[in-house]
């Protein structure tokens, strides 16, 4: 990538699980000095499948001795975009976009139905549910929305084995659910998850309100995520036409946001 272009861009567009930070699990301290730094220099936006209080969790708990300054170039999209909180004096909702309770009926009862047409057994223990209503999205997480916050390092662990195993399976389990619930969205999510979200929410929708919510071109934003790769969650993003830098984890995401700080 040319030295110039990243210079330039105005705003950058973080994925969070498995970018910023390990799955469900907080910065570490030399990440969220980097993000301090970035913070200074840039605007920033972050955007995941994740409702609002992981992105408290994983990003702002880190970031609570930071220059409340700083928060002011910085943008949360949780929810894949559903939502969206900007800081005044304190962190405020703008929009919410929920599942009407109909739908969110209708998409539980379609996880059911997929699990036993898909002979899939859920494990014998999972932490917290495994099919979680967001309110803005209905998630099922394979081992249970907790297990990083009960287990750790162990329970990240976990995740990436069952991703390693069942990937092939949840990728049918969400073809499934596609055409059960054609007037809803189906992402394959993270290591273990599938998110169901309304019609033509993912992340080029996440982009395009972005650019409308702060004003800022596309063409001026980079997007930095882990996924953005065919059927990956970040892959979507591609069709807003921003430009796409792939890391392979928060490591890679160090590296890259040295670069844009060396740049600025």
């Amino acid at each position: 990538m040319a030295k110039k272009s990243l210079s330039q861009k105005e705003l950058i567009v973080f994925d969070l699980d498995g970018t910023l930070a390990p799955s469900k699990s907080v910065m570490d301290p030399e990440m969220t000095k980097l993000f301090e730094k970035l913070l200074a220099a840039k605007k920033v936006a972050v955007i995941g499948g994740g409702k609002y209080a992981l992105f408290k969790l994983q990003l702002l708990a880190a970031l609570k001795r930071s220059p409340k300054e700083l928060f002011e170039n910085l943008f949360l999209f949780p929810t894949t975009s559903n939502a969206f909180y900007r800081y005044n004096g304190g962190w405020k909702n703008v929009y919410t976009l929920n599942l009407s309770k109909a739908e969110r009926t209708k998409i539980k009862k379609a996880f059911k139905e997929v699990f036993k047409e898909a002979g899939y057994e859920h494990p014998k223990e999972t932490y917290g549910p495994v099919v979680e209503d967001r309110g803005t999205q209905v998630t099922f997480s394979a081992l249970g929305q907790e297990i990083v916050a009960v287990l750790g390092k162990k329970g990240i662990k976990m995740k990436d084995e069952w991703k390693k195993k069942y990937t092939p399976v949840k990728m049918k389990m969400a073809k499934l659910l596609s055409k059960k619930l054609p007037n809803l969205e189906v992402h394959a999510a993270g290591f273990t998850s599938i998110d169901v979200t309304r019609k033509g929410i993912d992340k080029a929708y996440g982009v395009r309100q972005i650019e409308k919510q702060l004003h800022v071109p596309i063409k001026n934003m980079v997007f930095i995520g882990d996924a953005l790769f065919p059927g990956g969650n970040d892959y979507a993003a591609r069709k807003s036409g921003i430009q796409c830098i792939p890391v392979r984890d928060p490591e890679d995401t160090k590296k890259l946001i040295k670069k844009i700080l060396n740049e600025a």
